[in-house]
């Protein structure tokens, strides 16, 4: 790729979605605002390299892309109001409300509470988090069809309704924050585990940019226990990145780790969060929750010292507020290690999770340690077929290929 190439490349990833929103709040039309965007993406792709590229290249995109939008309004003959929108090029900018940062101020903007939640979230991923269809779909587990009718059906409501694209005040931001924190969640999870095979296996930029946002949350609502419980449960986490992957691209699943790489820094931070939460007395939500296992597995010097007991107390803590079958499987994984793989088993199996990559992959773990080697290969293989990250399915074929028999 040429240093041109790579330069809009980058310049796409990070002012994509400011394009997008800036031409949505001036136009009111959010399809006219994406394919005026990606027509102006277009155009940088035939000029810069001739032209050369010009000193503030998110300002040349956003310029650009009103102009076509004007064009294409004018050639339509819109309605006479829309038309003289479009004209009034030299209005003052927009108050910034309570958010200095671009980005958080458009994924507050996008969680508008009009929507439904699992549509503003939708929405949001794919024009702020810059996450495919494919991506946002592996995020919910459902096919990537319906994630394209949600994503529709809020554009169609956007315009229904008349939803304005306004920069939230610091009022709005309770009624928001919940389908925020979603997003940055969401974020995080696309990049510690890509589903895109054809990107890295972990994707470092979007989980450096979710904690980043997700700090900034944290500084405007301190008060907030959810948001400290996610900016926790995030550099947890991350902490535990560079023993994740090993040289040779596979996956490291957190017993084979090795403990003295992971980042101790960001693991104290988040352990302190994790006592700050706890010390407060208030009733733990779903992300202080998760937090605090994060924080038992990372407190335990060995997968041996680990207190299963206290993992198990805690899902079934988190099971009360979330009943969804991915928190009874990651139970069922501690439950293996406290009373064993058959009573786990036997709670995996009752889940309606057959689509789900990890459900196969804990069943052929399972089977294996109870000497079910066919068995075993069988759930491997299903695991395999389904799992998307190149990191993920290297370990699943070496696990596969150790069974007995093999």
């Amino acid at each position: 790729m040429t240093v041109v190439g790579e330069v809009i490349t980058r310049v796409h990833r990070e002012e994509w979605a400011r394009v997008v929103a800036t031409l949505t709040r001036r136009f009111g039309d959010l399809d006219i605002a994406e394919e005026m965007a990606a027509e102006a993406f277009a155009t940088a792709v035939e000029r810069w390299p001739v032209d050369g590229i010009p000193p503030n290249p998110g300002a040349w995109l956003t310029v650009t892309a009103q102009r076509k939008a004007i064009d294409r309004i004018r050639r339509e003959a819109r309605r006479e109001d829309k038309h003289k929108e479009a004209l009034v090029l030299s209005d003052p900018p927009e108050p910034l409300g309570a958010i200095d940062d671009d980005r958080l101020r458009l994924v507050f903007t996008c969680c508008h509470p009009a929507l439904a939640m699992e549509a503003r979230i939708a929405l949001t991923l794919r024009m702020v988090g810059g996450l495919t269809v494919p991506e946002i779909a592996s995020a919910f587990l459902i096919q990537e069809a319906a994630i394209g009718r949600r994503i529709t059906r809020a554009k169609v409501k956007i315009k229904a309704a008349k939803v304005p694209y306004r920069v939230p005040s610091r009022e709005d931001l309770p009624a928001r924050v919940t389908g925020v924190l979603s997003v940055l969640y969401l974020i995080f999870n696309e990049g510690y585990l890509a589903s895109n095979p054809e990107k890295g296996a972990v994707r470092s930029d979007l989980t450096a940019e979710a904690i980043r946002l997700t700090r900034l949350v944290r500084e405007l609502m301190p008060e907030d226990g959810e948001v400290a419980g996610l900016l926790a449960l995030m550099i947890l986490t991350e902490g535990r990145r560079p023993a994740r992957v090993s040289a040779s691209g596979d996956l490291v699943p957190l017993d084979e780790q090795d403990r003295g790489a992971w980042n101790r820094k960001l693991i104290a931070e988040g352990h302190a969060l994790v006592r700050a939460r706890l010390a407060s007395g208030q009733a733990p939500g779903r992300y202080q929750i998760l937090a605090a296992i994060n924080a038992v597995h990372t407190d335990a010097r060995d997968i041996r010292d680990t207190d299963w007991s206290q993992v198990v107390a805690l899902y079934d803590q988190l099971g009360r507020l979330d009943r969804s079958p991915i928190v009874r499987l990651n139970r069922a994984i501690a439950v293996a290690e406290l009373d064993g793989p058959e009573v786990a088993l036997a709670e995996v199996d009752r889940l309606p999770l057959e689509g789900y990559h990890l459900y196969h992959a804990t069943r052929a773990d399972l089977l294996r340690r109870l000497g079910q080697s066919a068995a075993s290969r069988a759930a491997y293989n299903q695991a395999i077929e389904l799992a998307d990250n190149t990191a993920e399915t290297a370990y699943l074929i070496r696990r596969r290929d150790q069974l007995a028999g093999s």
